[in-house]
């Protein structure tokens, strides 16, 4: 079965039931000061694009967000797949999705958050080419934030 990746709002009943789903994930492995989410409100900012990626029945299985910080760079925020999805490339299609629409906004850098508990995003991001950074932003002084980072300037 393919997926089909796609710019959606997030304000529909499946989308949030994905947002419901990852803060939960999210919430079982870290102390609330370490979860970073962004709600439905904050996901319909301008210079935020939420990809969704759907099966050839129309399923949410997962999401991810493109967050632009206008200087040239932008983050990912929200990426996640369903647990009865994974391991069939949706977080990988969702993340050439996003990094596909950030070049062509003239992103240069995507920055990345994630947390020491979950390998299978960090083995994602590395195999793709990001690289460890300091931590950034929000996330500086949390012992739960591993940050990373891809120059999308050479694609």
């Amino acid at each position: 079965m393919r997926t089909a990746i796609r710019p959606e709002p997030p304000r529909q009943p499946d989308v949030e039931e994905l947002l419901r789903l990852s803060d939960e994930f999210t919430r079982a492995l870290y102390p609330a000061e370490s979860c970073h989410l962004l709600d439905v409100a904050e996901l319909e900012r301008p210079g935020v694009t939420v990809f969704v990626g759907r099966d050839d029945d129309g399923t949410a299985l997962g999401m991810a967000a493109l967050v632009a910080k206008g200087d040239g760079s932008a983050e990912l925020k929200r990426m996640f797949v369903r647990s009865e999805a994974r391991g069939r490339g949706v977080a990988s299609a969702l993340l050439g999705a996003v990094e596909d629409a950030a070049a062509g906004a003239d992103v240069s850098t995507l920055q990345l958050e994630t947390g020491p508990l979950q390998p299978a995003a960090i083995a994602l991001y590395e195999s793709r080419g990001y690289a460890p950074i300091p931590a950034f932003g929000e996330y500086v002084g949390d012992p739960n934030s591993v940050c990373y980072e891809k120059s999308l300037a050479a694609r």
